[in-house]
């Protein structure tokens, strides 16, 4: 299968020697394409930090990320800001949506700042209009939205340049049980039909238990690894497994057998 992500010994340090913070210590992993991939751990373990230098908001101290073959750490100029524009989308838990905007205006702002052809922008617009089922939505105002319909144009904003990869923040984070459930749905369907492929972080164990493979991370190190066994394992037998992973870490137990 495709890589589409190579991360190598990746390291974050905050602060001066010797009271330097190691935000991420070593960490390696590869993403493929097509895969939906959640990174866990508790607050402070890394994984916020992590999603950043993925995403180029932050350097990292050591160590390589690599889209396909491309280093990040080379990039400059209009080559990092192709990267952040088109080759990455970027789901924040938060919307970030601007509120003088219409939502379909909102979903193709991005289409606009890279002068992608008209016709491309109608048919990627619908098609996203349907699998997130917000076509009835697209005249609306974000203040006339709900929370969970918020982020879902926001997730369209995300899938709107078709990119290599999808970084998602925390997506369930200000959403309830019911509106977290449909967005996950939304985006499982998305990674199952379309191949779109997905790095979630998340605190969430049920949102995470849409994921075909969890990393958690403890002390900006790779803990553990979990890999949903489809389709044998049931989604809800792959949450009890994710929870038991998150139990052992809040208990600092480094045996999660």
């Amino acid at each position: 299968m495709e890589t589409i992500l190579r991360v190598e010994s990746l390291t974050k340090h905050y602060g001066k020697e010797p009271n330097s913070t190691k935000a991420l210590n070593g960490i390696s992993f590869q993403v493929v394409k097509g895969e939906f991939l959640g990174i866990m751990g508790s607050s402070g373990s890394g994984k916020t930090t992590l999603l950043n230098c993925l995403a180029t908001i932050i350097k990292p101290t050591d160590g390589s990320i690599q889209m396909q073959e491309k280093d990040l750490g080379q990039l400059k100029g209009s080559q990092l800001a192709d990267y952040r524009g088109k080759e990455i989308g970027y789901l924040f838990q938060n919307f970030e949506l601007l509120e003088n905007l219409t939502a379909k205006e909102n979903i193709l702002l991005p289409l606009s700042l890279h002068k992608v052809n008209a016709n491309e922008s109608k048919n990627r617009l619908e098609l996203l209009s349907q699998y997130l089922d917000i076509s009835e939505l697209l005249d609306k105002f974000p203040s006339q939205l709900s929370g969970g319909q918020r982020q879902r144009v926001a997730a369209a904003r995300a899938l709107i340049l078709d990119p290599k990869i999808v970084f998602a923040d925390e997506p369930t984070g200000a959403l309830d049980s019911k509106n977290a459930t449909i967005l996950m749905q939304k985006l499982a369907e998305m990674n199952q039909v379309e191949e779109t492929t997905i790095l979630m972080v998340t605190h969430d164990s049920v949102a995470a238990s849409f994921c075909n493979r969890i990393l958690f991370i403890q002390d900006g190190k790779l803990f553990h690894e979990i890999r949903r066994d489809y389709p044998r394992e049931s989604q809800e037998d792959f949450y009890h497994r994710i929870l038991k992973v998150m139990a052992a870490l809040a208990g600092g137990d480094g045996n999660v057998f």
